[in-house]
């Protein structure tokens, strides 16, 4: 019998996984008209992208406050990513409080659909960064 070795991912990969997950999921939300449900994931995914990104410079962070802060000073102020995204990330946080402690946030499928495509188009660039990042 062969032993098959595993492989781990990375604290990043795996944040960048669990993203992929969450976009997914917020899809499904927003095909049933669920758009509370499906900011908060979005909001999520964005979360975890730049979780991945400051994990790979070795900063963590205990507080949502804190992330998004650090994100915005180590890749949006020095534009080592697009500024878009740290004002998309932030755009979602809002939302996601609204969906998640109103009961009638008015979130629509115009807003959810800006808030994928940015989730997306953020997963995308993370993704290139840390591929360019580990050469």
């Amino acid at each position: 019998m062969f032993a098959v070795k595993r492989c781990r991912l990375s604290a990043s990969e795996a944040l960048l996984k669990k993203a992929e997950r969450y976009i997914r999921s917020a899809k499904i939300l927003a095909e049933d008209g669920d758009f509370d449900s499906a900011a908060s994931r979005l909001y999520y995914a964005m979360f975890f992208i730049a979780e991945a990104l400051l994990e790979a410079r070795g900063l963590t962070f205990s507080s949502h406050k804190a992330v998004i802060s650090a994100y915005g000073q180590h890749f949006a102020k020095t534009q080592v990513l697009d500024v878009r995204f740290h004002q998309a990330l932030l755009s979602a946080f809002s939302q996601r409080q609204l969906g998640d402690y109103t009961t009638d946030a008015g979130l629509t499928r115009g807003d959810i659909n800006s808030l994928l495509s940015d989730a997306q188009d953020f997963l995308a660039a993370a993704r290139g960064w840390l591929a360019q990042s580990q050469m």
